[in-house]
């Protein structure tokens, strides 16, 4: 090989990152691998179009980078073209991220995964169809849905809509992305409910208003800085334990209480700093909000079981005021961050927009009836309701839980085709601008 000079050296290293500027551009169907059969699984097309437009935001900053660097390497001193070829490393580093989360999301549309993936969404899109339903206008425009992805990990999380986040090197997230784990993929778990609702609190605005509200009932209560802080900073967790059951009914309350069983030394150490309130007291929360809801037979089971499984006597790791207040600051905490209006909507609570009543639990356990005889066909209750019908019928254990899912899942697709087709049909008859907007909201 001839020998070569530094500037030599640069150009051809400039060459090299040249070829690269372009790779990871767009993203489409075609691209990721969906076939025609899998594009009812598939995100909206409005879901592809936000993608592509972050990705071109991004591809437009490399670009300029990309611009000083052909500007330099001829006659810029060394380190200063370093530097610029740095930053447009930098920027494609942050497209390449960018690119592989959604390449991975979308990918997983193409796969076996594909209709669990697509009954989430339509139980996530469902959940913002009843705030819309019970309160038109709250949501500031339209709002592209929730997309559900596969992935490790012990538990659902969420990726909310416009956050920052540190693995795409602070590029903000376009739409919101919920994370199933790979074997929590039945669409029963009430976790997701949970997942679903942290999504509704951002984009209802309501974070902060909550948590100075819950502060300040705390305080004037009882002038304890302590537990103010700590169920200040429980609160985002709480706000989407309570939605959840607004959302979902008792079977949500039981089912996060399944998920929060644990060893007594887990489920019993308080965690300073941390942002989940202490699993003993948090069924304790989900109970009194349970007889707020009406359902105080639903209450009394759940703290009955809860506290055969724990006792304090028998040891505990959680500070002396903190579990001895618990029975007086908990009703205080469920009233303040449920039945109390807020500015963000329009004087209004979230009991108010997201209204759960002794009629959607009946539904419900007729929903579950029927599911137990396989007559889905007959079932007629809302996506995130259909989920409460399937835990309540996997509990009675007469079903097949691999069945069971199906039979929901199917339902869940069926539904969505419906939808979609519906959609289309309003979409051909309105002006080109409202089809627009009506794809967006999809």
């Amino acid at each position: 090989m001839p020998a070569r000079n530094a500037r030599e050296f640069l150009r051809v290293k400039v060459r090299g990152l040249a070829a690269r500027l372009r790779r990871l551009g767009r993203i489409d169907n075609a691209f990721v691998g969906l076939r025609p059969q899998d594009m009812t699984h598939a995100p909206s097309r409005a879901h592809f179009e936000a993608a592509n437009q972050r990705l071109a935001k991004v591809e437009a900053q490399i670009r300029s980078r990309f611009d000083d660097v052909r500007a330099s390497v001829e006659d810029a001193p060394i380190q200063r073209v370093l530097v610029d070829i740095a930053l447009v490393e930098r920027e494609l580093d942050r497209a390449r991220r960018l690119f592989g989360m959604f390449f991975e999301v979308f990918a997983q549309r193409g796969t076996s995964f594909a209709p669990a993936l697509a009954a989430h969404d339509a139980i996530a899109q469902d959940c913002y169809q009843a705030i819309r339903g019970a309160a038109p206008r709250v949501f500031r425009g339209t709002l592209l849905k929730p997309v559900c992805y596969m992935e490790h990990g012990y538990s659902p999380a969420t990726m909310r809509r416009g956050v920052s986040l540190g693995r795409l090197l602070g590029e903000p997230n376009p739409f919101p992305l919920i994370r199933i784990p790979w074997d929590r993929d039945h669409p029963w778990q009430a976790v997701f409910l949970h997942e679903v609702a942290h999504n509704l609190q951002a984009d209802l605005g309501i974070w902060q208003e909550n948590r100075q509200a819950v502060v300040r009932r705390i305080i004037g209560q009882l002038r304890q800085p302590f537990l103010a802080s700590t169920y200040g900073r429980w609160h985002k967790e709480i706000w989407a334990d309570l939605a959840a059951l607004c959302l979902g009914g008792p079977a949500a309350a039981w089912g996060m209480a399944e998920f929060l069983a644990h060893p007594a030394p887990r489920t019993m150490t308080f965690r300073p700093g941390g942002a989940h309130p202490t699993a003993f007291l948090r069924v304790q929360i989900l109970a009194e909000m349970l007889r707020r809801q009406g359902f105080g037979d639903d209450a009394a089971r759940l703290e009955r079981m809860w506290g055969t499984m724990y006792r304090p006597e028998r040891g505990h790791r959680m500070p002396g005021s903190l579990l001895n207040s618990a029975r007086h600051v908990i009703p205080h905490v469920v009233d303040e961050t449920m039945f109390q209006t807020r500015r963000n909507l329009a004087q209004r609570a979230v009991a108010d927009i997201i209204p759960f009543d002794r009629s959607h639990q009946a539904a419900i356990l007729r929903g579950a009836r029927l599911l137990e005889q396989r007559r889905t066909d007959r079932i007629d209750i809302p996506p995130r309701h259909l989920l409460s019908a399937a835990s309540y019928a996997l509990a009675g254990g007469r079903v097949n839980p691999r069945q069971l899912a199906d039979d929901v899942i199917g339902r869940l697709n069926e539904e969505t085709r419906g939808a979609r087709a519906a959609s289309r049909q309003a979409a051909a008859r309105q002006p080109a601008r409202e089809t627009v907007a009506a794809s967006v909201a999809a």
